[in-house]
C-alpha cells in the first residue's frame, strides 16, 4: 500500500491569494479639489454657482485647455514645447492676414492649423536630428515664432473683415441651450483626445514610448515617429486654438498667447500626467485647467489685484511639480518593496 505524504501548506505560498488593492482613478485628486474649489467659491460668493457664471468660467478655461490636453501627448512622450504660445499667436495672425487679403475665411483657419502642425514637426524633426529634448529646441523657436509673428503683424493688431460674418458667428455663438461654441470644441475635442490616447495603437505607443524609449524599440515601435506626431499634434491643436481666439474675438493682439504655455503644462501636471513620460491623462488635464480657472476667479471674487495673476499660475505650477515628484517618489518606492527580495 502506497503511502501518501501531505505537504503542509506554507503561508505566503503559491496558494496563498494575494490582497487586491483598491485603485483610484489618476485624476480622483484634481477632480476632488476642484468640487472643493467649487464648493468654497459657492460658500463664498453665492452667485458664483449661478449658471451663467460657470459657463463663463468654462469658455475662459477653455483656450487655455486645449493647449494642456495637447499637452498631455508631448509630456507622455517624454518632451515639452514651450513654444505653444507663440504658436498660437503666429496660427491666428497668419489666418488674419490671409482672410483680410481676401481669401476664404475657411480654408485660412484651414490653413493656420496646417502652419502649426507643420511648426510641431520641425520642432520635433530638429530635436531627433539634434538629439536633444524638444525643451531645448522649443526655446529656440519659441523666439523666432514670436518675433515672426511681430514682423508679419507690424507689431499692432489685425482685425478681421467685416464680411466674414459667418466664420465668426460659427465660433462665437452659441449651443444646446447657451453654452459657447469654444466650450463645445473643448470639450468634444478633449473626449477624442482621451479615447485616442487610451484605446488606440497611437496612445499605447505614446505611453509606451515614454515609460521606456529603449524597451519600446526592442518590441518594434518607431519612438522617433511617435515623437514627432506628439509634437505635430500639439501644434495643431495650439495652432486651433489660436484660430479660435481670433473666430471668437475677430482680431489678433500682439500679446495674445501670452503665458498660456506655463498653464498648458501646470493644468497637464496636475491632472496626473507625468513629467518623466509614459502616462498620460486629458480628462485630468482638462479639469487641472478648471482647478487654474477657478483659482484665478476666486482671486477676482475676493478683491485680489490681478497683478497676482502671474504669481498664482507660477504657484500652481510648482505645486503641480511637487505633486509630480511626491507621485514618482511613491511609486519608486513601492516599485523597490515589491521587487525587495526577502530575507530568511
Amino acid at each position: 500500500m502506497t503511502k501518501i505524504e501531505t505537504v503542509p501548506r506554507l503561508a505566503g505560498s503559491a496558494t496563498h491569494k494575494p490582497r487586491r488593492s483598491l485603485r483610484l482613478p489618476a485624476e480622483t485628486g484634481i477632480v476632488v479639489a476642484l468640487a472643493v474649489l467649487v464648493g468654497l467659491l459657492g460658500w463664498a460668493h453665492r452667485p458664483f454657482l449661478e449658471p451663467a457664471n460657470l459657463i463663463s468660467l468654462l469658455e475662459q478655461a477653455a483656450l487655455p485647455g486645449l493647449l494642456a490636453i495637447g499637452m498631455v501627448f508631448a509630456l507622455t512622450v517624454r518632451e515639452i514645447d514651450v513654444s505653444v504660445g507663440a504658436v498660437f499667436h503666429l496660427a491666428a495672425v497668419a489666418a488674419a492676414l490671409l482672410m483680410t487679403a481676401g481669401a476664404d475665411p475657411w480654408l485660412s483657419a484651414f490653413a493656420g492649423i496646417a502652419l502649426g502642425a507643420v511648426i510641431g514637426l520641425g520642432n520635433g524633426l530638429v530635436a531627433l536630428t539634434l538629439r536633444v529634448p524638444a525643451l531645448i529646441v522649443t526655446l529656440g523657436t519659441w523666439w523666432m515664432i514670436d518675433g515672426l509673428s511681430l514682423v508679419l503683424g507690424k507689431g499692432q493688431a489685425i482685425a478681421l473683415p467685416a464680411g466674414d460674418g459667418n466664420s465668426r458667428a460659427a465660433l462665437s455663438g452659441k449651443a444646446f441651450g447657451g453654452v459657447p461654441a469654444t466650450v463645445v470644441i473643448f470639450v468634444l475635442l478633449a473626449l477624442v483626445l482621451h479615447v485616442v490616447l487610451t484605446r488606440t495603437r497611437f496612445g499605447y505607443r505614446a505611453q509606451a514610448t515614454g515609460s521606456n524609449p529603449e524597451a519600446a524599440a526592442h518590441a518594434g515601435i518607431a519612438t522617433g515617429k511617435v515623437r514627432l506626431t506628439a509634437l505635430a499634434l500639439m501644434g495643431a491643436i495650439a495652432a486651433l486654438a489660436g484660430i479660435i481666439h481670433l473666430g471668437a474675438h475677430g482680431a489678433v493682439a500682439p500679446a495674445d498667447g501670452n503665458g498660456l504655455t506655463l498653464v498648458a503644462i501646470a493644468a497637464a501636471l496636475l491632472g496626473g500626467t507625468r513629467l518623466s513620460g509614459g502616462h498620460g491623462s486629458v480628462i485630468g488635464a482638462a479639469t487641472g485647467v478648471l482647478v487654474i480657472q477657478m483659482v484665478l476667479s476666486g482671486m477676482t471674487l475676493l478683491g485680489v489685484d490681478a497683478v497676482w495673476t502671474n504669481f498664482a499660475v507660477g504657484a500652481l505650477l510648482v505645486v503641480a511639480l511637487a505633486v509630480d515628484w511626491l507621485g514618482r517618489t511613491w511609486r519608486n518606492r513601492r516599485a523597490d518593496r515589491r521587487h525587495a527580495v526577502p530575507r530568511g
